[in-house]
C-alpha cells in the first residue's frame, strides 16, 4: 500500500491548536488522541471501554479502558436498522438526530478501508436492483464457528437480565403509539456508496469471511432488540469469534422510561451499554473516527442534584455522598456538592453549583453562609424550582452572621420548608424510647410513599416538634415517641408558589441504614423532579 506523505506544517499546526486546547481545558486527554487527523494511518486506534466483576459471583464490576488497534482492512461497520420510519414518533427523531454524526462516521471509516455493511432490515425490496444489494447477495457461503440463527435470543449461560423493562415495546411517547411495521429503507441521512454492501441476514458474515474481516464495528438501533439480536449483530458475531466493539454514542434502545428500573430512556440506554460492556463487548465512540466529543442526544440532559452540607452532629457529609452513588448516579443523575466545614464556619465551597441546579437537597444546620450563596438560594427557588430538605434543614440558616458577607434566613423555615420547628424530645438513642411512624391515612395514596409500609417503622432520631406547620403542607408520615401522646409530622410535600418542596425531620446516620428511608428520600427527590417513582415494593 502507498501512504500519502504527511505533511509536516499541517502536522505541527493540529499540535499547536490542540496543546492550546488542551492547557485552557477545553479537551481532554483522551479526546486529544482521538483528535489526531483519520487519515494519518491505516490503522483504526480505538479508545475501548469494558468491565470486568471484580470477583466471579460478586455482581460488582469495574471499568477497563484499553487501546484497539485494528487493521482499517480488516475491519467492517454494521449498520443496524437504521429505518426511514419507526412506528414509535420517539424513535424516529432520535434516529433522524443522530443519522448525520453516523454518515460522518462511515464517510471517515470508509475512506480509512474500513467495509461498510448496511443492515435495514426488512427493506431488502427497496435495493433489490443496487449493485450494494447484489454484492451481498454474491458473497459465498462460508462455514461458521457457530450455527448462524435467524436471531440470537438472551444467552442465560453467559449474560443477566437486561437491566430495562422493555416488554410493552419500549415506546416512550404518551400516548405510546401503535405499533407496527412502517419502515421501507434505511434513512436517506446515511449514504450508501459504491463498495458497500445490503443485506439483513447471515450475508453479513459471509461477506466478511469473504474478506478476511476480523474486527466488527457496530452502530444503530435498537440496543437492546436487533443491535444484540439481529443475525449481523453483537451476539452472533461474538459467537463467530470476531473482535466486536459497540459504537456506543451511535445507538439508542427501545424503552419506556415509565417501566422498571424507572429511569430516564437516556440512562435506560445506557445501562443496557453497561449490560453489554459486562457480557459480550467494549465500547467506543465516535470521536475515535471524528475526534472532539461524542455524539449526545439534545434531550439527553441529567437532571443536577446539588446537595448543600453543613452539619457536623449528622454526618450527612458522609451518607449524602454514600447514598447520591448508590442511589443516583446510576439512574442518571448528575450530583455537586456544596459544603462547608463539618466542625463549624459559614463558607460554603462550590456554591456557584447552585446556578444551574435541578433540585437542591439541603443538609445544613444554623449556618449563614456567603452573601452571594444565598442570593443563588433564594433565585432558585423564586423561579418554581424544587428544594428537598432533610433534618436540620428546618433550622439550615437560623443564626447570627459574624459579619457583612454572610446572611441569616431565620424563617426558611416556615418560608420555604412550611414546617413550625420547636426543638425536639429528649429521646435519644439508645436510652431514650424511639419515635414510632405511621403513613398519614388521608395521604396513604401519594406517590413519595411508594414502597413505604404503611406503619410500624422506627427510628433512633429525636422526634422534632412541629405542632403548627403551616397549612400549605400536605403531611405523609407522622410520628410520636413511643409511649407518649403528642403526634406531628414528620415528611411532608409543599407546594405553595407553584414549587415543589419535600422536607422530612428523619435524616441521622441510623436512618440511612434504614430502607425505608433511603426509599422515602429518594422518592421525596424524584418527586420534586417530576420523574417517575417507581411503584410499591420495587428496587
Amino acid at each position: 500500500m502507498t501512504m500519502k506523505k504527511p505533511d509536516p506544517l499541517s502536522a505541527q499546526r493540529w499540535l499547536a491548536r490542540s496543546l492550546t486546547a488542551l492547557c485552557l481545558g477545553l479537551v481532554s486527554e483522551p479526546a486529544l488522541a482521538a483528535d489526531v487527523p483519520a487519515a494519518a494511518s491505516p490503522t483504526l486506534e480505538l479508545h475501548a471501554r469494558s468491565r470486568r466483576e471484580t470477583t466471579t459471583g460478586s455482581g460488582e464490576f469495574r471499568v477497563i479502558e484499553q487501546r484497539l488497534r485494528w487493521d482499517a482492512k480488516k475491519t467492517a461497520i454494521v449498520i443496524c436498522d437504521m429505518w426511514d420510519q419507526h412506528w414509535c414518533q420517539g424513535a424516529t427523531a432520535r434516529v433522524g438526530e443522530m443519522a448525520p454524526r453516523m454518515n460522518e462516521v462511515v464517510k471517515a471509516a470508509r475512506q480509512r478501508g474500513v467495509f461498510i455493511i448496511h443492515c435495514p432490515s426488512g427493506t431488502l425490496g427497496f435495493y433489490k436492483d443496487t449493485p450494494q444489494r447484489k454484492l451481498a447477495q454474491a458473497a459465498p457461503k462460508a462455514p461458521a464457528k457457530v450455527q448462524l440463527k435467524g436471531w440470537c435470543n438472551l444467552d442465560a449461560q453467559r449474560e443477566g437480565p437486561l437491566p430495562i423493562d422493555d416488554s410493552d415495546g419500549g415506546c416512550d411517547d404518551q400516548p405510546q403509539c401503535q405499533q407496527g411495521s412502517p419502515w421501507r429503507r434505511q434513512t436517506a441521512a446515511i449514504e450508501i456508496a459504491e463498495g458497500d454492501a445490503i443485506t439483513d441476514s447471515e450475508e453479513a458474515y459471509y461477506l466478511m469471511q469473504q474478506r478476511g474481516i476480523e474486527n466488527v464495528i457496530v452502530m444503530g438501533v435498537h440496543i437492546n432488540m436487533c443491535v444484540l439480536g439481529r443475525p449481523f449483530s453483537i451476539r452472533q458475531m461474538v459467537y463467530q469469534d470476531k473482535q466486536v466493539v459497540l459504537m456506543r454514542d451511535l445507538t439508542d434502545s427501545m424503552y419506556n422510561s415509565r417501566r422498571k428500573p424507572w429511569v430516564n430512556h437516556f440512562c435506560g440506554t445506557e445501562l443496557v451499554v453497561e449490560h453489554i460492556e459486562k457480557y459480550w463487548c467494549p465500547s467506543i465512540t465516535s470521536a475515535d473516527f471524528l475526534g472532539g466529543a461524542p455524539f449526545r442526544f439534545k434531550g439527553d440532559k441529567p437532571d443536577h442534584v446539588v446537595f448543600l452540607i453543613g452539619e457536623g452532629e449528622y454526618h450527612t457529609g458522609e451518607t449524602l455522598p454514600e447514598f447520591a452513588g448508590k442511589e443516583l448516579a446510576w439512574r442518571g443523575f448528575r450530583c455537586s456538592f456544596v459544603t462547608a466545614p463539618p466542625t463549624g464556619g459559614n463558607d460554603f465551597t462550590n456554591f456557584a453549583a447552585i446556578k444551574d441546579a435541578d433540585v437542591l437537597v439541603v443538609s445544613v444546620r444554623r449556618r449563614t453562609p456567603q452573601k452571594e450563596m444565598v442570593a443563588l438560594i433564594r433565585q432558585h427557588l423564586n423561579a418554581g424550582k424544587p428544594l428537598v430538605g432533610i433534618r436540620t434543614a428546618s433550622h439550615a440558616f437560623a443564626a447570627t452572621p459574624p459579619d457583612d458577607r454572610h446572611a441569616a434566613w431565620p424563617n426558611f423555615d416556615g418560608e420555604i420548608l412550611g414546617g413550625d420547628y420547636q426543638g425536639h424530645y429528649s429521646n435519644a438513642a439508645p436510652n431514650g424510647p424511639p419515635t414510632m411512624i405511621r403513613v398519614a391515612p388521608e395521604a396513604a395514596a401519594h406517590a413519595v410513599l411508594n414502597g413505604l409500609p404503611a406503619d410500624g417503622l422506627r427510628s433512633t432520631s429525636t422526634l422534632y416538634k412541629n405542632p403548627a406547620p403551616g397549612g400549605t403542607i400536605t403531611p405523609l408520615l407522622i410520628g410520636w415517641v413511643e409511649g407518649q401522646p403528642e403526634k406531628h409530622p414528620v415528611a411532608w410535600v409543599n407546594t405553595t408558589h407553584n414549587r415543589r418542596v419535600f422536607y422530612t425531620s428523619l435524616g441521622s446516620p441510623a436512618d440511612f441504614q434504614q430502607p425505608f428511608f433511603r426509599r422515602l428520600l429518594l422518592n421525596g427527590i424524584l418527586w420534586a423532579l417530576n420523574q417517575p417513582i417507581p411503584p410499591g415494593q420495587s428496587e
